[in-house]
């Protein structure tokens, strides 16, 4: 019987040829396989091997154990790697050394763990020592490797070293860690030892493999640690891809001077600039630059020391550039004068920077357009659409530090992230102020509006992750000084304390006291660009939902060819014509209504003039009253009595009224078209005030298209009684004004009923809008306003994917709007239909109306370009799906 053949869970790298190559990112995580692809290159890679993501899923669905074959596979692979090396892991004379990384499909900088100089014992340091003539660097590896396998992977707070390590430069009389002699290092082992068996009751491992097996345990484990799990949630990455675990020979740049390290980007990852953006330190280790212990140096300074390293770098860059046509990361170390590269992945960018590096490519025929728009993620372009400081406002710069990442913010300061996002929780806008942010300090660098450092590069945590988030960072801030216990920050005398207001510039790293105005950007040059790219291929109209004619201003800007959604309530709020709808409400008979509602009309109408002078060309419709009466009314005692006093109506009747109109469902209940049908001389006015508008600019020779919609309909006879109403009306005011204005009267599918009955209603409608807010309410059987207590248990349990309100619920609400749509365009073949809610500016939803043949989305003013590509995109997806399908045909 034929021996069953056991899966490959292990590829190796290393001597120009590797197992596996650079497309295989879900295998090999996206290291692996830029490991992989920059061997097969020819390019100077340390030999190593990749644990796949498989053997990463396998081991948590076996309870934490390795699948059948895959340590096996792992040994075998790790003789290929010593061959190559021409060293032995354990080896008393000719030692090897590993580093062991994770490595997910998807970058997830600093999320999960890294254990570095894997193989240090008191054998082979003393090998190591003899090999090198380098006490102090062996030294230093091996405190280094007891400080991250102490930490990683047996769980002691690494506080406890660096507290020892302090202790010993403060004993030394040193302020920097390469100041401490190769004695001082010894003796600190050997504390650090001692914290390690204090903490674990057990010795430091001595065996080398021991070490690697708990280390890439560790790496496995590191999937589910708290900030991986948090940092997927917010970049929307599913928990079921596992990473992938890189074993990789050490190669070191603490040997001394003739040795460095360095992180780069092929272009400016804030910027865009065609040039080599990188930073270097030299003798230190990788980690240095990254976890931004140390402030780097600018590459030029590898350039001046190690000139030789710096023109092969130059050299595999441009050449790593080319191959890919993206902008990278890379990371990389020069070992006594020779040049290793350690990573490449495709960078993380600013949306300016994704913008004018996606433009320059196709420029220099890198890539396409096509590539250019779906190289860019809609989301990012919210980074573009955001404040920045007034160019005209007064400030006070009282430091100054790297611009680390664009745009600008203001809030109240916080020291801890955990702060951070208890403040954000109540409201507060805060900037998170921090000597160097680590991993842990994802949830509250989500929640601030911005970040400042005291320490860290260009290249640091704070801001690669800054930039991924689009939140404005000024990082390497040497002129403040954290004091995180007293709650306050310095910068020389001057002291700023917790919950005082600063604002930070990203785009020049200034940080000012005090709350600086902010201002609106405009689509310009790169963007505008772009978004004519991005109107070439979009087939999906996008429209707006605005109820100013400020909000309709500043949607057009942003390329909104319409109103999706003009919300009619909104104007009612304003204070001099709340008390006119009041009078309304209290109103005993029709007449009171009547007279109260010839008091609205005008104000009504000379909104809809406003809107209809801006969205001039473009459709607008427009949605009658839909919230229930009672919203209008008062109920606190002193605003009751308010109002009695200035209406003359007695406190009980008001109190008495608003008893009548309480619901113990009011979402469910008067609302929306039933306000129509029992009281049509509301909808009567707004129908009125609309077409006086529209025949009004008319006759002024502009073109007005109005699109009236009748709102919360659930069966056809309401919707053929609410029709005959608006025609009535409409014909009316144009009798009178003597013109013809050309409108339609559609309705919101918003209701299960309406969707499932959508043929018997479409015989009364001219357009669907799908409410999906009300719609996923309704269907979901959830209080939107109430959801928010429980729903994030639901997405932190996996049982929903995500917040229903949010992303359009697919599978649930999607097929009763595809019911919708095809019951709808059997009675009407080309009935116009598209979105009005929240939904609309998602970009996973907007494909997926794309998907069902809406005619438009509509959204926010600020998601109308996201919208836009995120459409333009869903048809090119479409395409190529369909050009595949043909080739394998």
């Amino acid at each position: 019987m034929a021996k069953k053949a056991v899966k490959k869970y292990v590829y190796y790298f290393g001597g120009g040829k590797a197992d596996g190559r650079g497309n295989m990112k879900d295998l090999l995580g996206g290291k692996g396989a830029g490991l992989a692809e920059m061997t097969n290159l020819k390019i100077p890679v340390p030999a190593g091997f990749s644990i796949t993501t498989e053997g990463c899923n396998e081991y948590f669905k076996a309870g934490k154990k390795y699948p059948p074959g895959m340590w096996e596979q792992v040994i075998e692979n790790l003789k290929k790697v010593e061959k190559a090396m021409g060293t032995k892991l354990g080896d008393s004379v000719n030692p090897l050394l590993v580093s062991v990384r994770s490595g997910a499909k998807f970058s997830m900088p600093g999320m999960m763990d890294t254990v570095l100089n894997l193989g240090l014992n008191d054998t082979t340091i003393n090998a190591l020592i003899k090999k090198t003539g380098n006490e102090r660097f062996v030294y230093d590896a091996y405190r280094r490797l007891i400080t991250m396998f102490g930490s990683i992977v047996m769980g002691i707070d690494r506080q406890r070293f660096e507290k020892a390590l302090e202790e010993m430069k403060e004993k030394k009389d040193v302020r920097l860690d390469t100041d401490l002699t190769a004695e001082d290092l010894r003796n600190l082992v050997g504390e650090f030892k001692i914290i390690y068996k204090r903490n674990t009751g057990e010795e430091f491992p001595v065996d080398p493999l021991e070490q690697l097996k708990k280390a890439i345990n560790a790496v496995f484990g590191s999937w589910f640690g708290d900030r991986a799990v948090k940092y997927r949630k917010l970049n929307d990455i599913p928990d079921n891809l596992g990473t992938a675990c890189n074993i990789q020979s050490m190669v070191f740049g603490n040997l001394g001077d003739n040795s460095g390290t360095g992180v780069g980007f092929t272009r400016d990852p804030s910027t865009g600039q065609k040039k080599f953006f990188a930073e270097c330190l030299i003798n230190a280790q990788g980690e240095d630059v990254v976890a931004g212990i140390r402030t780097p140096l600018r590459i030029e300074e590898l350039r001046k020391r190690l000139p030789k390293a710096y023109k092969e770098l130059y050299v595999i860059y441009k050449k790593l550039e080319k191959h890919y046509k993206d902008m990278l990361d890379i990371e990389f170390t020069v070992q006594e004068g020779k040049l290793y590269m350690l990573q490449t992945r495709v960078g993380k960018r600013t949306a300016a920077a994704a913008l004018r590096i996606a433009i320059d490519m196709v420029k220099e025929k890198l890539i396409d357009k096509k590539t250019a728009i779906l190289r860019i993620d809609p989301q990012q372009l919210d980074q573009l659409l955001h404040p920045m400081i007034d160019p005209k406002s007064q400030v006070k710069i009282i430091a100054k530090g790297l611009p680390a990442s664009p745009g600008a913010a203001v809030g109240k300061v916080v020291l801890t992230a955990e702060d951070a996002e208890r403040a954000a929780d109540k409201g507060e806008k805060v900037i998170l102020v921090r000597a160097e942010t680590s991993p842990e300090d994802i949830g509250g660098m989500n929640a601030a509006q911005g970040i400042l450092t005291a320490r860290g590069g260009m290249t640091s945590h704070a801001a690669v992750v800054a930039r991924g988030m689009g939140k404005c960072c000024v990082a390497g801030c040497g002129a403040i000084n954290v004091n995180e216990v007293q709650k306050y920050f310095t910068v020389n005398d001057l002291v700023v304390k917790e919950g005082e207001y600063i604002t930070l510039n990203g785009t020049t790293g200034e940080v000012m006291l005090g709350q600086a105005p902010l201002v609106t950007p405009e689509l310009t040059g790169d963007f505008g660009i772009f978004m004519k790219w991005v109107d070439e291929y979009r087939k999906l109209g996008v429209r707006t939902n605005a109820d100013t004619s400020h909000d309709s201003e500043v949607a057009r800007k942003f390329g909104a060819e319409g109103i999706g959604l003009c919300r009619t309530e909104h104007m009612f709020f304003a204070p001099e014509r709340i008390s006119a709808v009041r009078e309304m409400i209290l109103a005993d008979d029709t007449e009171g209504r009547k007279k109260a509602l010839v008091k609205l009309l005008p104000m009504q109408k000379s909104d809809f003039i406003e809107i209809f002078r801006v969205m001039k060309g473009l459709p607008v419709t427009i949605r009658l009253l839909d919230p229930p009466l009672h919203e209008f009314l008062p109920h606190a005692e002193e605003d009751i009595r308010a109002l009695a006093a200035s209406t003359e109506v007695p406190v009980e009747k008001l109190k008495a009224r608003n008893k009548a109109l309480e619901e113990f469902n009011p979402m469910l209940g008067h609302r929306g078209c039933r306000l129509g049908v029992t009281y049509p001389e509301i909808y009567e006015m707004q129908v009125r005030a609309i077409m006086e508008a529209a025949c009004e600019l008319s006759k002024q020779k502009i073109k007005i298209i109005p699109e009236i919609m009748i709102p919360l309909i659930g069966h056809v006879n309401e919707l053929r009684m609410m029709r005959e109403l608006t025609v009535k009306t409409a014909d009316e005011v144009q009798k009178r004004y003597n013109t013809k204005v050309s409108y339609t009267v559609g309705t919101m599918i918003e209701l299960p009923r309406a969707a499932i009955t959508a043929d018997e209603i479409a015989a009364y409608a001219d357009f669907y809008s799908f409410g999906t807010n009300d719609l996923t309410q309704t269907a979901f059987g959830l209080s939107r306003d109430d959801a928010g207590r429980f729903l994030p248990y639901y997405i932190e349990k996996g049982i929903l994917e995500n917040d229903p309100f949010v992303t359009l619920d697919q599978k649930g609400i999607g097929v009763l709007m595809k019911i919708g749509v095809e019951k709808g365009r059997k009675v009407k073949k080309h009935m116009k239909m598209g979105i009005c809610g929240e939904h609309g500016g998602d970009p996973q939803s907007v494909e997926f109306c794309h998907k069902i043949g809406l005619d438009y989305v509509s959204c926010s003013p600020y998601r109308v370009p996201i919208a836009r590509l995120a459409a333009a995109q869903s048809s090119l997806k479409e395409k190529s799906k369909k050009d595949l399908s043909r080739t394998t045909v």
